[in-house]
């Protein structure tokens, strides 16, 4: 067996855009389930090109965001790869670079990322709106997201115990 692979978990989101911050609440709650896992949590308001200096260095990520595809009803949980999300069509500043774009810059300067990245996205109802509480679809939507998070990690034989004691998901 070879040395402990290296997996980062990322939340994103703007934490005073109501449904915008349903990543970083992730997070959180994944922050304190995985304590006693050989796995990063971080949380970040940063998108774009930034996503290369938050990847480097792993084997694995799984990014959980907010999304406003409106092809099912808000707190809809998507498992999506990076580039179906969606694509860079202008990048007028280096936060419009798309996640699937980073990375591929990012490979082509050689800078060690991911080999896999699986994106989860979160139906959003209202991201424009100033708020720090999310709308009660998407807040429901939350245990969902914890859950899948954790499957991945398994099906990627993440081992952190059965002595964790996990906190409650409501």
């Amino acid at each position: 067996m070879g040395p402990p692979q290296r997996i980062v978990v990322v939340g994103l989101g703007n934490p005073l855009l109501t449904d915008d911050a349903v990543g970083l609440r992730a997070a959180a709650l994944l922050a304190e389930r995985l304590a006693q896992a050989p796995v990063d949590v971080l949380q970040s308001s940063w998108g774009g090109l930034r996503f290369i200096d938050l990847l480097a260095g792993y084997e694995r990520a799984i990014i959980v965001d907010a999304i406003e595809w409106r092809r099912g009803p808000p707190g809809t949980v998507y498992r999506l790869t990076p580039d179906a999300a969606i694509p860079t069509l202008r990048a007028v500043s280096y936060h419009d670079v798309s996640l699937g774009t980073a990375l591929a810059l990012g490979r082509s300067l050689d800078i060690p990322l991911p080999v896999e990245t699986v994106f989860f996205a979160v139906e959003a109802q209202d991201t424009h709106t100033f708020g720090e509480a999310l709308t009660p679809a998407v807040e429901a939507a939350l245990p969902e997201v914890v859950r899948r998070v954790e499957a991945q990690l398994m099906q990627w034989n993440l081992q952190w115990g059965d002595s964790c004691t996990k906190p409650a998901l409501r």
